[in-house]
């Protein structure tokens, strides 16, 4: 089909909206439901972006929606720090008993993942009384200045904004792919210490279990194991960034259910919400009590209707148990990928656990990375009516991000379309 762009709406976004804010398509959503969505001219489409990661439970689910509207009958917004609620607290109790770690623990909530994460770092620095931060290669935090800083990717994320944040360094990130190994990265690690920052001044190390943005590449096996046992030698605290990664999306609750430890922070938003801004913040109570009362907040932190929208994201994962279903469909998915190595040579890797799965391209028979030919494959696939997202340093890798309640037909229709858009963008 041909895509059915609405000339006058983007003739009136380009007056309006400053051209920083990027769009992947010039499609303008009516209506959306479970994995479909349809835009102003009635064109349906199949979404494999999920608003990023946001609606693993699927768009308007009906028991998100539900909690949502009985909020709306009883209060939007009081501001936690000066009239609180039940649900915030008992939100947080649940946090703190589903987030990995055998410890104590405790919560804040945020509004955005950039603020979950700039508050985690607020945390580390106070508790430790250092400031160094220690973050990775790819790696995607936000785009406030701390979040920027924190984030290893220039464009189009840093490129013009002037000097970053201090004291944060970034080591390459382990994948092997590209050639770094795990023993290569720590290696980095130490080599920073010894040439550049001292481990007794360095707060926090901070770390996506599996990059997002960065290109969907999971951590190594061993990788977290050996991060953590560098962390409590050094009194250095670990935070993982499980924004994109939380959630079911990699078959577990949350991505370092995979690795046999538990960070001394979680920073989480995105899937938490189902559709509502909601970001949260959960560590080990003794460093999350380390700030003085007001040093952290804010006036929409922990909104009632994102507080609604959470408890019931966090049902529909137990009842419909989203974990297993994330596996299963990450299974399917790159098997029939898979399938398609013979016909197309550019497929490089197939990876990711759980429902958190990419593709990656390069030009046949060589090492460097195919962009076009990725684009491409996303732009076929809009005209088919399947909105897919690409990412990666290179700008190679298509990721996968479908909502985990996904209906089997749909999810079918979508394969389908997906294998025609790479045999036509392969030409």
């Amino acid at each position: 089909m041909t895509v059915q762009t609405s000339p006058e709406l983007s003739a009136r976004k380009n007056a309006a909206i400053a051209k920083g804010v990027g769009m992947t398509t010039q499609i303008y959503a009516e209506r959306a439901e479970n994995a479909e969505l349809w835009d102003k001219n009635g064109t349906r489409y199949i979404d494999f972006a999920a608003g990023i990661a946001v609606v693993n439970t699927g768009h308007r689910h009906p028991k998100v929606i539900e909690a949502v509207k009985k909020q709306l009958d009883a209060f939007t917004h009081t501001c936690h720090q000066v009239v609180p609620y039940e649900n915030y607290v008992a939100l947080a109790e649940r946090l703190n008993a589903k987030v990995p770690g055998d410890f104590a623990k405790k919560t804040i909530f945020a509004t955005t993942g950039a603020e979950a994460v700039e508050n985690a770092i607020k945390i580390a620095r106070h508790y430790t009384g250092r400031a160094g931060v220690v973050a990775f290669a790819g790696g995607f935090h936000g785009r406030t200045f701390m979040g920027m800083t924190l984030t290893g990717k220039v464009q189009p994320y840093k490129a013009g904004f002037g000097p970053m944040m201090n004291d944060v360094w970034h080591l390459p990130f382990p994948n092997p792919l590209h050639g770094v190994s795990g023993d290569e990265a720590i290696g980095a690690l130490e080599r920073l210490f010894k040439a550049d920052i001292e481990p007794a001044r360095v707060a926090a190390i901070i770390v996506e279990p599996v990059q997002g943005e960065g290109g969907f590449y999971p951590v190594p096996e061993g990788f977290m194991k050996r991060l953590r046992e560098i962390c409590d030698t050094n009194g250095i605290v670990l935070i993982a960034d499980e924004v994109q990664t939380g959630f079911a999306r990699t078959g577990k609750l949350f991505a370092m259910e995979h690795h046999g430890v538990a960070a001394d922070i979680t920073t989480m938003a995105k899937g938490l919400g189902g559709g509502l801004p909601i970001s949260a913040v959960t560590g080990r109570a003794d460093i999350m009590d380390s700030p003085n009362p007001g040093g952290l907040g804010g006036t929409y932190a922990g909104n009632p209707l994102g507080i609604a929208a959470a408890h019931a994201v966090l049902d529909v994962i137990e009842e419909e148990d989203l974990c297993a279903r994330a596996e299963r469909l990450g299974g399917r998915l790159k098997q029939r990928l898979a399938g398609m190595r013979d016909q197309v040579p550019e497929i490089v890797d197939i990876r990711g656990p759980g429902f958190m799965n990419a593709v990656e391209f390069n030009v046949a028979g060589t090492d460097t990375p195919n962009p076009e030919m990725t684009n491409r494959i996303r732009e076929e696939a809009l005209k088919r009516g399947l909105i897919l997202l690409t990412c990666g340093v290179y700008g190679n890798v298509i990721r996968f991000l479908a909502p985990l309640t996904i209906p089997d037909a749909i999810f079918d229709e979508a394969l389908d379309v997906l294998e025609a858009s790479i045999l036509a963008a392969k030409g």
